[in-house]
């Protein structure tokens, strides 16, 4: 049974949540950041990493730069960028990139939830990139980046959205990427209980994207419980930020990846060894996008090769080692490439799919030698990993369109 609840919502005015919304702030480095915020004052990414207001000698990670993201957040509810509504509700999130329309329910969900595994996950996190959002979201005392969670849809979630949106919109924008965002307020009281009791009625969320944030989220949580032993489980702390969507409305992009060097093999040695568990075609100079499960496109030395795994790998049952990713990885990289753990490996790199076969080409020409384009993940696949307890491969999945920062945020107390 999930708690997904609304909440008093800090928000953009409507006039100005164009130059609010920005990407996740982890999508960018930090000259990256820099060259963003130096275009819009009022950019979130001035409060998501607010190092950008430093000089490049001042870390990343100290304390003036938390400090800096609040007195921003702060002084942009004070000046009137942001609003607070003075009422509790959900709001819509409709995303259309190239044609494909997702739509989410942006809503709080329950710190319990997470430690009960009613909220599940499919990656591990990293201490040190959890530490910095404690902090951040510490310091400002509210959540700024909303958890893209999924959940299998659900008729009236459906209808209550399908209802909202023959509204007017809070907001309709195009960001720079060409991404239309649009935004509608669920604010009656019956379709509110009617979006509470759906939700309650479902064993089962996922985390598709936003594993950090989340961990993140809940250690403060827990941190604000032990501040305050008398809490009764109704304050805002014990809940995070998230957006929901249906799985029939999500797309999974590949997550292509590109290594060094052939671990000391000649290119004839290595396309024999590969041959043992893939077929191997020989295609041409045409980029290769893999259209079917145990299929792979190869780019070495200006040919790109489809590599097909063989029946015995096909026929892998387990929720985790049947993955695409797990096959390239068990039985090509790490026996073949030398590629033992992926996380720490400098040989390898990954390519989110958005950049492109393009991007794959460039970077064996540059400094790569092999390039691998995947077949993407599934939502399915997504879902029977966490319901096992499972873990996926590091970099399995890339979600697109990203959600934008600054255009929710839940206040903490």
């Amino acid at each position: 049974m999930a708690t997904i609840k609304p909440f008093y919502c800090i928000r953009p005015t409507a006039e100005l949540a164009h130059r609010v919304a920005a990407l996740p702030y982890d999508v960018y480095n930090r000259n990256e950041a820099k060259a963003v915020v130096a275009k819009d004052t009022l950019s979130f990414l001035n409060i998501d990493r607010a190092e950008t207001q430093f000089p490049d000698d001042v870390d990343t990670y100290a304390d003036c730069v938390y400090a800096k993201a609040a007195e921003l957040l702060n002084a942009r509810i004070a000046d009137g960028t942001f609003v607070t509504d003075t009422t509790t509700n959900y709001y819509i999130y409709e995303l259309t990139m190239d044609g494909r329309t997702q739509t989410g329910i942006v809503a709080c969900a329950s710190i319990d939830d997470y430690m009960n595994n009613v909220i599940k996950k499919h990656e591990n996190t990293r201490a040190d990139k959890e530490e910095d959002r404690i902090r951040h979201v510490d310091t400002c005392n509210a959540q700024t980046g909303p958890i893209f969670l999924a959940y299998r849809r659900n008729e009236t979630i459906y209808s209550v959205v399908a209802k909202t949106k023959q509204n007017a919109p809070l907001y309709d924008f195009t960001s720079d990427d060409g991404i239309t965002h649009r935004v509608f307020v669920i604010s009656d009281a019956s379709d509110v209980k009617a979006v509470s009791d759906a939700f309650a009625s479902i064993d089962s969320i996922y985390i598709a994207d936003g594993h950090h944030r989340a961990a993140s989220a809940v250690k403060v949580g827990l941190k604000r419980r032990s501040e305050n032993p008398g809490f009764d489980g109704t304050e805002e702390f014990n809940f995070f930020l998230s957006v929901l969507f249906p799985e029939d409305e999500l797309k999974i992009l590949p997550y292509n990846r590109v290594v060094k060097d052939l671990n000391g093999l000649t290119e004839d040695a290595f396309l024999d060894r590969i041959a043992q568990d893939f077929t191997v075609e020989k295609l041409g100079p045409d980029a290769f996008q893999p259209t079917k499960k145990g299929t792979f496109g190869m780019f070495l030395s200006g040919t790109w090769y489809c590599l097909t795994a063989k029946d015995s790998l096909q026929q892998i049952t387990d929720p985790v080692e049947s993955l695409d990713v797990s096959l390239l990885q068990d039985y090509l990289l790490a026996p073949v490439l030398g590629i033992g753990d992926p996380r720490t490996d400098k040989r390898i790199d990954f390519i989110g799919g958005i950049r492109g076969l393009g991007e794959l080409e460039r970077r064996v020409a540059e400094d790569m030698k092999v390039a691998f384009s995947m077949y993407p993940t599934s939502i399915g696949e997504l879902f029977a990993v966490s319901d096992a307890g499972r873990l996926m491969p590091p970099k399995s999945t890339w979600f697109e369109p990203k959600l934008r920062s600054g255009l929710f945020i839940h206040k903490l107390s």
